[in-house]
C-alpha cells in the first residue's frame, strides 16, 4: 500500500475520506488500474458541474477521487456509472472484485468502532419545524374548507368529462398531497447534516424523504386504490363523523407524525391502507410468475446467428439484426448525447487523455487528427458502422475547438490556457481510437446468445417490482389509464379491447382553439335528448303526433354544425320511418317551416308512441358512438412558446377519429394495439406495443433496455398478425408437440400429435430438455467436424499421381510420412488397434 501525503498537516497529520476511498480503488502505484468517470449523485445542485455547492458532483481521475460525495448512483447496482462496474468493463472481473472487498472491509471496521445508530433524538422536530408543520396544516385546511363550499353552493367548475364532486375529490386529494411533499421538504432544511435518518435517506441506502417526513413532520393522506377513504356506513368514512362530511380529517388524512402518535381514528385508516399493500403483494406475486412464465416459454428458443439476424428454432427469422443494431445490452453503456450508438465515447476520451499523458508530445492541430483519425478508421473492418466513425471524428473536432473563441485567438503563446484545456497528443488519440474499437467490437452480440430467453427475464423481473395499482389520474379529475401489471397483461395477452383504450390526435390547425372545439364536438357523441328542449305526443280526434322541439341556442353554443334536416334523416335512417311521415310546422312569422320543431305522425300505430318517444332521446345525430368523451389539452411549443392544442379521445373507432374533419390523421395515436393493427398495419402495432410497455414500465421508475422491448413486440408480430403470448397465441406461434405440451394442456397436444401423426425435430429447448439432448444455444450452437483419412487411401492415392510423372520426390514423401506415423506397409497388416491407421486432417 502507497499511502499518499496527508491532506491535513497541522496540528496532526490527517487524511480525508476522498483519500482513503482513492486508496481503495487503486492501493498502490504499481496497482495498472486508472479508473476515470464523473457523474451527478442525488443531492447535486442542478448547477457548475464539479463546483457543486452540495459536492453533489463526482469525478475521478486516474483512480483518484477529486470532488464528490459517493452514494447510491456511483457506489449501487443497477448504475452504469459504478465505479465497480467499470472497473469489470475496463479491466477485470477480479480487479472489481478486490476493490469491492476492500471497501467492505474498510466500512465494516469504520462501522464497528464508530458507530451509525438511529434514536428517538434523531426524529424529534424542532420548535421551528413544528410552527412550520402548523402554518402548512392551517392553509391546507382553509383551502380544502373554501373548496368544499363552493361546491355545496355550486360555484366549482367542474373539470371536462367529470362531474362537480369528482373535481372536488381530486383538487382536495392533490391539496393534501403537497402538505406532506412541503412537510418533507421542511424536514430536510430543518434537520442537522448530520441525522441519520436524513443520510440514509440521502445517500440511497435506504427510504426516501417521505420516510423521514412522516416520522418527524406528518403521515400525510392515507390513499385507497388513488382516492381518498370512501364512504361505507351511509354516506360517511366511520360513524364518527357527520352524514357527507368531506373533511381531511373525515376522508383519511393523518395529520400526526409516528413520532408524535396517531389517533384511533387515524391508525384506523392508516391500517386500511396498510392492508391494501400487503393483499397487493399478495396477488402480484402470482400474477407476474405466471406471465414471466409464458414469456420464457415463448421465447426460449429465440437465438442470435452468425449472420447476425435473430431466428427461432425452425430458423424463421424474427429480426433481421438484434434490437436494429446488433448491440448487446450487457456490455454497452448509458446512452450519451455524444453518439448515436450506445458507446460513451465522452468517458473513452477523458480515459485516454488522463491515463496516457505523453508529456513530451505535442498537441494535434485539428486538419492532423482528421487525417489520423482517417488513417486508423480505414483499417477497422466494415462491421464497424459509418455513423459511429463520424461520430467519433465529431466528437474530436468539438473537443479540439472547444475553447477556440474563448480566450486569445493567437495560440503561439506558451501561456495561452487552450494549449492545456484542450491538449490531444498522438499517443492519446491512437489509445482512445484503440478503446473505441474495442469497446465496438466487445458490444456487439455474440452468435449463439439466448437473446429471447434474456428478453423474457428483462421485462419479467421488473414487473415483479410494479404495484398492482389499476389506475392513476392524469393530472386533476382527468381520465383513469390502466397501469402496473395489468395493463402489461393486456399488452402482452394482446387483447383485442382494452379496458382504457385513449386516442391521441393533433388537429390540423393546433394553434387555433375554435378549430379544436369544433373538432372535439365531431368526436364526441352527441344524442338527441341532449339537444332537445322537449319530446312530447300530442293527441287529437283524427290524428296522433310525437313532437320534437330543438334548443337551438344550445346547439350554437355547442357548435354542433347541424341543422333540422339532418336531424329529420338521422332519425329516418336509424329508426325505419319513412319520409312522408314527417311534418315541420309552419312559422306564423315568417311563413316558413319552423327551425326547431319537428312532428312525427304516428296515427297508424298510437300504442307505440311512448316506445318512439323513448328512443329518440338515445339516437346518435352527432359524433363517433364508441368515442366516450373527448377533452381538449394544451401544451407549451418548444419553439414559439404558444399554446398548442391537442385532443385526449377516450374510447375506440381510431378509423373513424381519422377520418374526421379536423384532425391530422398522420398524428393519430392509439393505445389499443389490436386496433392499430387492422387500422394502420402490423408494423404500427409492432411500435405501439414497444412505446405502451416502455412508458408503463417508466411509469413506476423502471428503465428497460429498447432492445428487449423491440424482440418482445418482433415475436409477437413477424407472423403477420399480433400474436399473444397465452395458450391460444402460442399455439399459432410454435409447432413443437412436445413444447407445447410442456406447456398448457398437456394430454390434448400429445393425443393430438398422436392421432395426426406429427413429427418433431427437436431442435427448441423444451424437446431438447424432454428428450435429453444437446440444446442448441451457447457453446451447443455450432457442430464440430473432423474428416477422418485412411492411410491405405493415402498412400495409394500418392503412389498413383507419382506413377502418373510427379517423380519419385512424392512418393518417397509419403511413404517417409507412413514411417513417420509409425504405420509401414507391415505394420499394416498387423495392426495394435483398429484406429492405428487414421490421420486426422486438420
Amino acid at each position: 500500500i502507497s499511502f499518499s501525503p496527508p491532506c491535513v498537516i497541522k496540528p496532526r497529520a490527517l487524511w480525508s475520506g476522498k483519500q482513503i476511498f482513492s486508496m481503495i480503488i487503486r492501493p498502490s502505484k504499481e496497482s495498472r488500474i486508472l479508473l476515470n468517470t464523473q457523474c451527478k449523485t442525488k443531492n447535486y445542485s442542478g448547477r457548475d458541474e464539479d463546483l457543486c455547492r452540495n459536492d453533489g458532483f463526482v469525478v475521478v481521475r486516474n483512480s483518484e477521487l477529486l470532488c464528490g460525495q459517493l452514494d447510491k448512483t456511483i457506489l449501487g447496482s443497477g448504475s452504469k456509472s459504478n465505479v465497480f462496474y467499470l472497473m469489470l468493463k475496463d479491466y477485470s472481473g477480479d480487479d472489481a472484485g478486490d476493490a469491492l472487498c476492500r471497501l467492505a472491509r474498510t466500512i465494516s471496521n469504520f462501522m464497528a468502532n464508530r458507530g451509525f445508530s438511529l434514536g428517538i433524538d434523531d426524529v424529534t422536530p424542532t420548535t421551528s419545524l413544528e410552527s412550520e408543520k402548523l402554518s402548512l396544516l392551517t392553509r391546507g385546511y382553509e383551502t380544502v374548507r373554501k373548496k368544499i363550499i363552493e361546491e355545496k353552493e355550486g360555484r366549482l367548475e367542474a373539470e371536462a368529462g367529470s362531474t362537480r364532486s369528482e373535481t372536488l375529490e381530486a383538487i382536495i386529494l392533490k391539496e393534501l398531497s403537497s402538505i406532506r411533499e412541503a412537510a418533507g421538504k421542511s424536514c430536510k432544511e430543518e434537520l442537522l447534516p448530520t441525522n441519520p435518518a436524513l443520510i440514509m435517506a440521502q445517500c440511497g441506502s435506504k427510504g426516501s424523504l417521505i420516510n423521514v417526513s412522516q416520522m418527524v413532520a406528518c403521515v400525510g393522506q392515507q390513499a385507497i386504490r388513488g382516492q381518498r377513504v370512501c364512504d361505507g356506513y351511509n354516506g360517511r368514512s366511520l360513524p364518527h363523523f357527520d352524514y357527507g362530511d368531506k373533511s381531511p380529517v373525515a376522508k383519511g388524512f393523518v395529520s400526526n407524525s409516528f413520532f408524535s402518535g396517531l389517533t384511533s381514528i387515524e391508525f384506523f385508516f392508516h391500517t386500511m391502507a396498510g392492508r391494501e399493500g400487503l393483499l397487493d403483494t399478495a396477488v402480484k406475486t402470482a400474477e407476474t410468475g405466471y406471465m414471466q412464465r409464458r414469456l420464457v416459454k415463448a421465447l426460449e428458443d429465440v437465438v442470435s446467428q452468425y449472420d447476425g439476424s435473430v431466428r427461432n428454432s425452425y430458423g424463421e427469422v424474427v429480426q433481421l439484426i438484434y434490437g436494429d443494431d446488433g448491440m448487446d445490452p450487457a456490455e454497452i453503456d448509458s446512452p450519451s448525447k455524444f453518439s448515436r450508438y450506445p458507446i460513451d465515447i465522452q468517458h473513452l476520451l477523458h480515459h485516454s487523455l488522463a491515463s496516457v499523458p505523453a508529456r513530451n508530445e505535442l498537441s494535434l492541430a485539428v486538419p492532423a487528427a482528421e487525417n489520423l483519425i482517417d488513417a486508423t478508421t480505414s483499417k477497422w473492418s466494415k462491421i464497424i458502422d459509418d455513423e459511429f466513425r463520424a461520430d467519433l471524428k465529431k466528437l474530436i473536432v468539438n473537443y479540439l475547438t472547444a475553447y477556440k473563441n474563448t480566450f486569445n485567438k493567437r495560440r503561439t503563446t506558451r501561456l495561452c490556457p487552450t494549449n492545456e484545456l484542450t491538449r490531444l497528443t498522438p499517443s492519446q488519440l491512437n489509445s482512445f481510437m484503440n478503446l473505441c474499437w474495442q469497446k465496438y467490437n466487445r458490444a456487439r452480440v455474440e452468435p449463439g446468445t439466448a437473446v429471447g430467453a434474456i428478453c423474457a427475464q428483462s421485462v419479467g423481473e421488473p414487473a415483479t417490482q410494479m404495484t398492482l395499482k389499476t389506475f392513476h389520474f392524469a393530472g386533476v379529475a382527468s381520465m383513469n389509464i390502466t397501469q402496473g401489471v395489468p395493463r402489461i397483461k393486456e399488452l402482452i395477452n394482446a387483447n383485442t379491447t382494452v379496458s382504457t383504450p385513449i386516442i391521441r390526435v393533433e388537429l390540423l390547425d393546433s394553434t387555433d382553439a375554435e378549430l379544436a372545439r369544433r373538432t372535439k364536438m365531431r368526436l364526441e357523441l352527441t344524442t338527441l335528448g341532449q339537444v332537445c328542449s322537449s319530446i312530447s305526443e300530442i293527441f287529437s280526434a283524427e290524428e296522433c303526433l310525437v313532437e320534437i322541439v330543438i334548443d337551438v341556442n344550445r346547439i350554437r353554443l355547442l357548435r354542433l354544425d347541424i341543422n333540422m334536416d339532418q336531424i329529420e334523416a338521422v332519425i329516418s335512417q336509424k329508426l325505419k320511418i319513412g319520409a312522408d311521415k314527417f311534418q315541420r310546422p309552419i312559422d306564423e312569422r315568417t311563413n316558413k317551416p319552423c327551425k326547431d320543431r319537428l312532428l312525427i305522425d304516428v296515427t297508424e300505430n298510437v300504442q307505440l308512441s311512448w316506445q318512439l318517444r323513448e328512443q329518440l332521446g338515445k339516437i346518435p345525430i352527432k359524433g363517433i358512438p364508441s368515442v366516450k368523451r373527448a377533452m381538449i389539452r394544451t401544451r407549451k411549443s418548444e419553439e414559439t412558446g404558444e399554446d398548442i392544442y391537442y385532443i385526449v379521445i377516450e374510447g375506440e373507432g381510431l378509423k373513424d377519429v381519422m377520418a374526421t374533419f379536423g384532425v391530422a390523421f398522420q398524428s393519430a395515436y392509439s393505445n389499443n394495439v389490436m386496433e392499430v393493427a387492422q387500422v394502420l398495419g402490423i408494423e404500427a402495432a409492432r411500435e405501439v406495443i414497444i412505446r405502451e410497455i416502455q412508458e408503463t414500465m417508466s411509469g413506476h421508475g423502471i428503465g428497460i433496455d429498447e432492445r428487449h422491448l423491440k424482440l418482445l413486440a418482433d415475436n409477437m408480430t413477424y407472423k403477420g398478425r399480433v400474436l399473444g403470448y397465452t395458450r391460444h397465441g402460442m399455439s399459432k406461434m410454435k409447432e413443437s408437440a412436445l413444447m407445447l405440451a410442456s406447456f398448457e394442456r398437456t394430454a390434448d397436444h400429445l393425443f393430438e400429435a398422436a392421432y395426426y401423426g406429427q413429427k418433431d425435430p427437436i431442435s427448441g429447448v423444451s424437446e431438447s430438455i424432454i428428450s435429453g439432448t444437446p440444446i442448441r444455444l451457447g457453446t451447443g450452437f455450432f457442430d464440430l467436424l473432423y474428416k477422418p483419412i485412411s492411410n491405405k487411401n493415402y498412400s495409394s492415392s500418392n503412389s498413383m499421381s507419382a506413377a502418373a510423372g510427379g517423380g519419385g520426390s512424392e512418393a518417397s514423401c509419403s511413404s517417409s510420412f507412413a514411417t513417420m506415423n509409425g504405420n509401414s506397409t507391415s505394420a499394416n497388416k498387423k495392426r495394435a488397434h483398429p484406429d492405428d491407421d487414421i490421420i486426422f486432417d486438420w
